[in-house]
């Protein structure tokens, strides 16, 4: 396929992991007149990418990643798409110079959290003369707003719930473990870990189960940033197997931080949450440091 020059510098990349979202940053880039070339990552990217400029590369091999930056003259690139497995400090792949200028590269791969290795990560791009863009900032519809998305809101024990998951959740966050939590009855009774919100949700789906929840209170799940993220990198996301998952959990509802959350299918996520009663929102929370 015709690629752009490589003086350029301006082409942008999309560094492909797991999920919908690396594809509507696509479909939304092309839409938009630009020519996106795919960084798919090997054993996240599960997407067909055969309509686009591509390659398959590990996402360890930042000396690779930086090559195809300059062979296809990249000046901007998106990390898009979940990935379920960080790199091990002995596939890591990067120029000397690099490794220099971030001395702290193993560290952060063993011991840092999610945001702490985008933000290494997002560095080390950067070292390669390429500007990192978000997602939101190619495909903005995207971005969630403020209030109920569908024709269900929240009452007050949901809204209850919203608060006590929300502190919970910018708790979490603060320690970079994770973006969600589960509350029910005004207590908390998940937190999101490494599994991701998936599993999460699957976990609060089997201790409902297990009589371990209420049954007769019903719950949400509140997705937040964390304290001090990079909003170029892996902003908080739900589609349709989150309420897919929210429902076999036994919730009432989803709640997101407006304007810092990426909502995939929006129409039709609404839709099947309109008809299966529960609810979609956005919400503001208290970020003082003084916040509950």
């Amino acid at each position: 396929m015709a690629e752009s020059r490589p003086e350029a510098r301006d082409r942008l990349a999309i560094i492909a992991g797991g999920g919908m979202l690396p594809r509507y940053v696509a479909d939304a880039a092309r839409a938009r007149g630009e020519s996106p070339y795919i960084l798919a990552l090997s054993n996240e990217s599960g997407d067909d990418w055969s309509g686009y400029d591509h390659e398959v590369i590990s996402i360890g091999n930042y000396a690779g990643i930086g090559a195809a930056f300059r062979r296809h003259g990249i000046g901007r690139a998106v990390l898009s798409g979940w990935v379920r497995r960080r790199p091990e400090w002995r596939d890591i792949h990067a120029p000397f110079t690099a490794l220099l200028a971030i001395p702290s590269v193993v560290r952060t791969l063993l011991k840092g959290g999610d945001d702490a290795v985008l933000k290494m990560v997002i560095r080390l791009i950067e070292g390669e003369g390429v500007r990192v863009v978000g997602a939101h900032e190619i495909v903005p519809d995207l971005l969630g707003s403020e209030g109920p998305l569908g024709a269900v809101v929240p009452d007050s024990a949901a809204e209850a719930d919203i608060a006590a998951a929300a502190a919970a959740a910018l708790a979490l966050g603060r320690l970079d473990v994770g973006q969600g939590a589960v509350a029910v009855g005004g207590r908390v009774v998940a937190l999101e870990g490494a599994e991701g919100t998936d599993g999460m949700l699957e976990r609060v789906a089997q201790l409902r189960a297990a009589g371990r929840i209420s049954q007769r209170r019903k719950g949400v799940l509140v997705k937040l940033c964390k304290p001090g993220q990079d909003l170029r990198a892996d902003l908080p996301s739900i589609g349709l197997e989150t309420l897919r998952r929210a429902k076999a959990a036994g919730l009432a509802g989803i709640a997101v931080e407006a304007g810092r959350s990426l909502i995939l299918e929006r129409e039709t996520l609404v839709a099947q949450a309109d008809a299966a009663g529960l609810f979609v929102t956005g919400i503001l929370p208290d970020r003082t440091e003084n916040a509950p």
